[in-house]
């Protein structure tokens, strides 16, 4: 039994150490522009402040006189696409405008009073004009791509790259994963019984304790991170929603052939009338108006403040009468979409400072764990060889049924860490078939 313990060990370390070697570079990457982008509050306030707020007044106009003055100072032919209005009293009116046929415009925004400003890559799909709702005056206009939030996220998710470098920190999520999952078992049942590292231990056993104890500490955090990281991957992620919908756990579908009823004594409700509908049966959350696309079609309005995930609504109503056709709030979401609404915000720091403070510190955890790793392979390495975790013979074979059942799992729902782990074992194969031949040359 205890040898069956040993081989066991030496095989985890070793994926444990693969892991480390694929991860690494992009998982360094993935860390440091992590910590940069839950710092997007702050930044954005700084960098858009006089955007996004404005001096309360006495009263506001109606939300149609800031659409109209949004519509004037965007670029001709552009079509509104939605409306944030103004929750708070110091909030302007965001007014999103599309390009005709979908073209993006990088000269969009040119001629507006806006002010200096930095720019943080090419212009999206989409501009936002910012209006303030006291006097109808346009206080300037930013692409939706240009924005710091936005920027940040594109440069965490795919390096400022397009959508086919997103497999980079899909590989890395996975390999991390499987770091997680080695880890602790390696430190499970020992490492669980010391409890917190010993006082004066240095050399390799200093930086051993440590890099096991914040791995497995702060081994939730990481999970919930990696596992909505995931979510939204090319590949895992198709993987996950397609499992979501098979086991009934999709969002709740939205009636099709909703339609609004032309009503002779009145017309169409206007922004302003639609506002005041929406926020009738809204809860009490910045919200997303859309109007209809044409004369039959409905209102929609959703929740603009992704901070508070319990407030989670979406609304649809007659384009006359303002009759709600269609309610969704959070009591109608699934176990993996309130899990989803909730994680992900929190992978994003949306939470607020005591948010952002835990996910510094599980950066700054990660990055010693990464650092730490490889300072103890250095010292254990012997000059001139490749320093590779030795494996046991029968280590392949000393895993436990549940363990091959978990790796399986794993390897199916993330298509990367299949490929990849296909080919690490033929280079194991490989090393092992170079090992015997210079046995026998000996």
């Amino acid at each position: 039994m205890t040898f069956l313990i040993a081989r066991r060990k030496s095989l985890y370390w070793r994926i444990h150490f693969w892991a480390a070697l694929i991860a690494t570079p992009f998982a360094l990457l993935a860390t440091l522009t992590g910590i940069l982008y839950i710092f997007t509050p702050q930044i954005e306030t700084a960098l858009y402040g006089h955007l996004d707020h404005v001096a309360p007044q006495r009263a506001m106009l109606p939300l149609d006189a800031a659409v109209a003055a949004a519509e004037k100072a965007a670029p001709r032919g552009w079509a509104v696409q939605n409306v944030v209005p103004p929750f708070q009293a110091n909030d302007a009116v965001q007014v999103a405008f599309a390009p005709p046929g979908g073209a993006a415009d990088k000269h969009a925004g040119h001629g507006m009073p806006v002010k200096a400003r930095p720019v943080f890559g090419l212009p999206a799909q989409a501009i936002v004009v910012y209006v303030n709702p006291y006097d109808a005056r346009a206080l300037g206009t930013l692409a939706s791509g240009e924005r710091f939030g936005n920027w940040a996220k594109k440069l965490h998710s795919r390096l400022l790259q397009n959508d086919g470098w997103r497999w980079m920190i899909e590989l890395a999520a996975s390999w991390l994963m499987v770091m997680l999952v080695t880890g602790v078992m390696l430190w499970w049942p020992r490492g669980a019984q010391s409890g917190w590292p010993k006082r004066g231990v240095r050399g390799r056993n200093g930086w051993r304790q440590w890099h096991a104890f914040l791995g497995v500490a702060l081994g939730l955090i990481s999970i919930v991170i990696l596992a909505t990281g995931l979510t939204w991957s090319q590949q895992a992620g198709g993987r996950i929603r397609t499992l979501r919908d098979i086991s009934g756990q999709a969002p709740p579908p939205v009636p099709r052939g909703l339609h609004s009823s032309e009503d002779a004594n009145g017309g169409p409700l206007d922004w302003q009338g639609a506002w005041q509908v929406a926020r009738r049966h809204a809860p009490a959350i910045a919200l997303q108006l859309t109007a209809p696309a044409s004369q039959d079609d409905v209102w929609r309005a959703t929740m603009a403040d992704r901070s508070r995930p319990t407030l989670r609504f979406d609304l649809q109503f007659d384009a006359y009468s303002g009759k709600p056709l269609y309610y969704a709030g959070w009591e109608a979401q699934t176990a993996f979409g309130k899990a989803t609404a909730i994680g992900i915000p929190f992978h994003r720091g949306e939470f607020g400072w005591w948010n952002q403070a835990l996910l510094l510190l599980f950066g700054a955890s990660v990055l010693f764990s990464l650092v730490s790793g490889w300072v103890m392979f250095f010292k254990r390495r012997t000059a001139g060889t490749l320093g590779l975790p030795k494996l046991l013979p029968g280590a392949w074979r000393s895993p436990s049924p549940l363990a091959w059942l978990t790796a399986a799992c794993m390897c199916a729902l993330m298509p990367l860490l299949l490929i990849s782990g296909c080919m690490l074992m033929l280079l194991e194969l490989a090393l092992g078939a170079h090992g015997r031949w210079r046995s026998m040359a000996r």
